[in-house]
């Protein structure tokens, strides 16, 4: 089995080491450079370019640059997405976005996760837990999200939030770690 099956499959792998990994990884990067020289008028262009990047890609996703991703295959945009400056996904396993999703700017979602064990951390070796984010969500400044979390349609993810849980569908959740503070009962309804 290769490194990057490994990877896929959410099993201990080499992500320091191994040279098909690493490649991939620096053509991942050169492309998100490309993507964030692009003019940000040139919206054709950058449709294009995510389009090369993202896995999956609905039309018209808005991605403000800078962004960063390791793999870019392993991400998944539904219709009507917006995210704003400074966004990182380390898509070492699948993270996929609902539609109707807005992400503000300064966020992060990380599907990989590094073993407690020293010994096992510095010979190279991590895991991948998918995130998933479903329709409707709106996820404020600078919130993290770990490996291996859901986020429930038609959420709000306070600003400055660590999404270490599952976050339920309806919810309005913040914090370190992130927490339900109130259930949104009524579609449309102001959550303030």
């Amino acid at each position: 089995m290769t490194e990057k099956e490994k990877m896929l499959q959410g099993m201990m792998y080499d992500a320091n080491y191994d040279a098909a990994l690493i490649a991939e990884r620096l053509a991942c990067k050169e492309k998100c450079r490309d993507y964030n020289d692009l003019r940000p008028s040139d919206m054709a262009a950058r449709e294009r370019m995510l389009n090369e990047i993202f896995g999956k890609c609905a039309p018209g996703a808005i991605v403000e640059q800078p962004f960063y991703c390791d793999y870019g295959y392993n991400i998944e945009v539904g219709r009507n997405f917006f995210a704003n400056f400074n966004m990182v996904i380390l898509d070492e396993a699948k993270v996929v976005f609902g539609d109707n999703v807005f992400v503000a700017p300064n966020c992060s979602f990380y599907t990989a996760g590094h073993p407690l064990d020293a010994v096992e951390r510095n010979k190279g070796l991590e895991y991948a837990r998918p995130i998933t984010v479903g329709n409707n969500v709106w996820i404020g400044g600078n919130v993290c999200v770990v490996p291996g979390v859901t986020i429930g349609d038609n959420c709000v993810i306070g600003a400055g939030s660590v999404v270490v849980h599952d976050i339920p569908a309806n919810s309005v959740a913040v914090g370190n770690p992130c927490r339900v503070v109130k259930s949104i009962t009524e579609p449309g309804t102001p959550t303030t």
